[in-house]
């Protein structure tokens, strides 16, 4: 069993694997790419992880949630375009998902009015911002419920030959 680190303050790469009772010695094996002293390096933030870094122990530690993570705070580009993720229940997912979608349901006469001309003037413009809000909210929605779909997948939950099969993929 690997020893815990009295940190405070521990980085979700820590955390990950911690959680899994890796050292920092058995986690290297399992990533079979980085070394521990690489591991050590960013678990300590005196180095970002590179993307693929961050792909491997994703994937190895069943961790999905590493990427959206890495992505909405660490990459400059996500960090201006990819929303954090956090994994929740399935069913809090799909009531959050359900109200954006009957507030959108109510507001979707409005989108029309609003940009039928083209443009959107100054007294359609709260109207418009709010729809947009209200889009986002449905957006973080679907990629939450991604997330959880790739975490079951990752964990055996659910059958991945069959789920691949059904997509099509």
């Amino acid at each position: 069993m690997a020893r815990v680190s009295t940190k405070e303050n521990k980085n979700i790469y820590q955390t990950t694997r911690e959680g899994l009772q890796l050292s920092r010695e058995a986690a290297s094996e399992l990533l079979e790419c980085i070394a521990p002293e690489r591991i050590e390096k960013i678990e300590n933030e005196r180095s970002l992880p590179h993307p693929d870094e961050v792909l491997v122990m994703a994937e190895k530690y069943k961790q999905p949630s590493l990427c959206n993570h890495y992505c909405a705070n660490q990459c400059p580009i996500g960090q201006q375009y990819v929303p954090e993720v956090k994994i929740k229940d399935l069913s809090q997912i799909v009531l959050e998902m359900l109200a954006s979608l009957n507030a959108m349901n109510r507001q979707k006469e409005r989108l029309i009015e609003i940009t039928v001309d083209g443009r959107v003037t100054g007294d359609e413009l709260r109207d418009f911002v709010y729809i947009q809000e209200e889009l986002e909210r449905i957006s973080i929605a679907v990629e939450t419920l991604q997330l959880w779909s790739e975490q079951m997948l990752a964990t055996g939950a659910i059958d991945e030959e069959q789920y691949h099969a059904l997509k099509g993929e």
